[in-house]
């Protein structure tokens, strides 16, 4: 959302990131009072100073009494300003989430949610994490207002954010409130995905044998076993149930599968980060041809599955993968 304030706030993002440095912050999740806000005139509150004193200065020299008036009641509307300015900011809690996992070269996405508290209208607040896009949004009374503060995820790893600076000059842009945030909430950024399109490795290991996965199925006939309630009539083996013998059940099983094994140190690469990139590659394209894939790794094992817990543990190994 744009600014609405373009000539007020917008324009003073440059010496707005130097009041910042004034004030500690403070650890997210907390509810904003006095103890937690820093208020100063903006470049515009200070314009506005120096013309409210030229009119003074003029209405005592010409002894002009509208000038008084005029220049008390100006005064007066900036006084009221800078109290509902601190007003707009007060009593808001604030807390933030953690984000969900993300990968190198995109944008990890910090939700903060801004709740009033006591039953008023807020305009304009305005969040920004270091030197990402300024966002701006309205609260309704004791509603709850969700910025996802943005930051690019540059490399592997646990990304942390830095300060957040909460704001508004709501509602004339004289004056500027404002309170520095800290959090401890962290992203992990899995490694980027190569864009070669290099075959995956159907067993990695040279000792396997080409070793196979059986899993039941009803596509090649496996043998028989003694019936067992609850089996459907369709797979009893009648011939062999009248023998009196007993009751049996076909049993059958599903066309085999050759393991996939994944090992960095058979991967190919120029260096460990290449190598890191081509296994996300390969685990990324077996999860969503929802085939079995194990990966080897210095110190670590994933046995093979297919399940959603266990791509997401083998691409945490690979983010998470020590340099040495």
């Amino acid at each position: 959302m744009q600014s609405p304030f373009p000539d007020s706030i917008a324009a003073n993002q440059a010496g707005w990131k130097g009041k910042l440095r004034l004030g500690r912050p403070f650890h997210i999740p907390l509810l904003l009072t006095r103890r937690q806000l820093y208020i100063l005139p903006s470049r515009a509150g200070w314009g506005f100073a120096i013309v409210l004193l030229a009119m003074l200065t003029g209405s005592i020299n010409y002894t002009l009494s509208l000038g008084f008036v005029l220049t008390f009641l100006l005064a007066g509307m900036g006084l009221v300003a800078m109290l509902h300015t601190w007003r707009n900011l007060a009593w808001l809690q604030i807390e933030i989430y953690n984000p969900p996992a993300t990968f190198a070269g995109h944008d990890a996405i910090f939700p903060l949610s801004i709740t009033d508290t006591h039953q008023r209208e807020r305009h304009a607040i305005a969040a920004r994490l270091q030197d990402s896009e300024t966002l701006y949004g309205d609260i309704p009374a004791n509603g709850t207002l969700t910025l996802a503060l943005k930051l690019p995820a540059k490399k592997r790893g646990w990304l942390v954010p830095g300060a957040i600076k909460l704001h508004t000059g709501f509602p004339l842009g004289l004056f500027q409130v404002w309170s520095p945030l800290a959090t401890s909430s962290r992203c992990l950024v899995y490694p980027k995905p190569t864009d070669t399109d290099l075959p995956i490795p159907l067993d990695s290991n040279p000792g396997n044998g080409g070793k196979t996965d059986q899993r039941s199925g009803d596509e090649d006939f496996a043998g028989l076993r003694i019936y067992q309630q609850g089996d459907s009539p369709r797979r009893i083996d009648w011939k062999a149930s009248s023998r009196e013998q007993g009751m049996f059940t076909k049993q059958f099983q599903a066309e085999s599968q050759q393991l996939l094994w994944l090992d960095l140190r058979t991967t190919p690469g120029t260096d460990l980060e290449h190598r890191l990139s081509q296994l996300t590659r390969w685990i990324m394209t077996a999860h969503a041809q929802h085939q079995r894939y194990g990966l080897r790794l210095p110190g670590q094992v994933f046995p093979p599955d297919n399940s959603e817990a266990h791509y997401h543990q083998c691409l945490q190994a690979l983010a998470l993968m020590e340099p040495n």
